[in-house]
């Protein structure tokens, strides 16, 4: 992860206290400091300690956005760690730290990546083939994908997912234009996706987006960030890596993507995962992947002037919980997406990818 600027004190336990959960656990051996990272996301404030070993990074939670409580979302983020370990392209788990009174929502300890913020549109082939070996990974038995989620019917699940997430539109003040766009397109999405290959569920992130990626010295792409995982359909993945509300939200590694270099991502996922698909099915995963991101943005806006939770339980976007700095980020990101226009420019962007993508 690249060296950062101190964020404010606030937005993370205090030294003392990693200290003493660290020590508590059995952890604090070898670290010779603790240097806080920049706020840069809602979910996770994150510290870098400087061991005699390796390096790693304590993710210390600031909610849910699984709205799970404290330790079965310590429990879930450790699942996605592990199972997506023998991809190759994610940090690996080194220990848990449990909820505390210093920690209420405790928090996990992975190893640090070395390495800088994805550029784009070049580091597009590496993402492609990050994304290709954790999709490549073995599904396990039903029985043992818990924690995870593992929806037997992975696109009903999204639309409810979605779906749940629209009923915030009322309440996000949006123009009129933008909200009728919004619901048309909701209400065009297919009930289901006929069963074709591109259907099947296998481990996929639910949160790559390009800020999410680290690329090292030897240009292998990192997936730093792994709290959403869940069995589910790999086009959503694709989706989230290359969509404009994607390649745009992140400070670092912004771009807008032409036609051919998307089309190209796709191509060469499809070529290095082995996987059987079908352009249709992955299209229509991009526009339910656009849709949930729109309607998070709706969510967003709707709940970030609240008061934090002090029972630290579950989901809560309060502004309270990050750095001002970031707040404006999102909130011009999110405003942004929920206009007219660009809302025109992705419908426009998905019909046209469908035309090249039709092979």
């Amino acid at each position: 992860m690249p060296d950062s600027p101190p964020c404010r004190d606030d937005a993370l336990a205090s030294q003392d206290a990693l200290t003493r959960a660290l020590t508590r656990a059995g952890l604090a051996a070898g670290i010779r400091t603790m240097r806080p990272m920049a706020d840069t996301g809602l979910a996770h404030s994150h510290v870098w300690l400087e061991r005699d070993g390796a390096d790693w990074v304590a993710r210390l939670p600031k909610q849910s956005q699984m709205g799970l409580p404290a330790e079965e979302n310590l429990a879930y983020q450790a699942a996605c760690f592990a199972r997506a370990g023998p991809s190759g392209h994610t940090p690996a788990l080194q220990g848990v730290l449990p909820p505390s009174l210093e920690l209420p929502r405790g928090g996990l300890l992975v190893s640090a990546v070395r390495g800088r913020p994805a550029r784009l549109p070049e580091d597009l082939p590496a993402i492609a083939e990050a994304l290709a070996a954790i999709h490549r990974l073995a599904l396990p038995d039903e029985a043992e994908r818990a924690p995870l989620l593992s929806p037997a019917a992975p696109w009903r699940a999204m639309r409810e997912e979605v779906a749940r997430q629209a009923e915030w539109l009322a309440q996000a003040g949006l123009s009129r234009e933008a909200r009728t766009q919004i619901e048309q397109a909701l209400a065009a999405l297919p009930d289901q996706l006929p069963a074709r290959p591109g259907a099947a569920p296998r481990l996929i992130s639910f949160d790559a987006h390009p800020g999410n990626f680290l690329v090292t010295d030897t240009g292998r792409a990192v997936l730093v960030d792994l709290e959403k995982c869940r069995y589910g359909l790999p086009g959503f993945d694709l989706a989230h890596a290359t969509l404009y509300t994607s390649t745009t939200w992140d400070l670092h590694s912004r771009a807008a993507l032409t036609l051919e270099e998307v089309a190209a991502f796709y191509r060469q996922w499809r070529s290095t995962a082995g996987l059987a698909t079908e352009p249709a099915s992955l299209l229509a995963c991009r526009r339910a992947m656009w849709l949930w991101s729109l309607t998070w943005c709706a969510k967003w806006r709707a709940q970030h002037g609240r008061a934090r939770d002090t029972a630290a339980a579950g989901e809560d976007w309060s502004a309270e919980l990050s750095d001002d700095a970031l707040v404006a980020h999102v909130r011009d990101r999110v405003e942004h997406y929920l206009s007219p226009a660009v809302i025109a420019r992705v419908k426009d962007e998905l019909l046209d990818l469908h035309l090249a993508l039709g092979d």
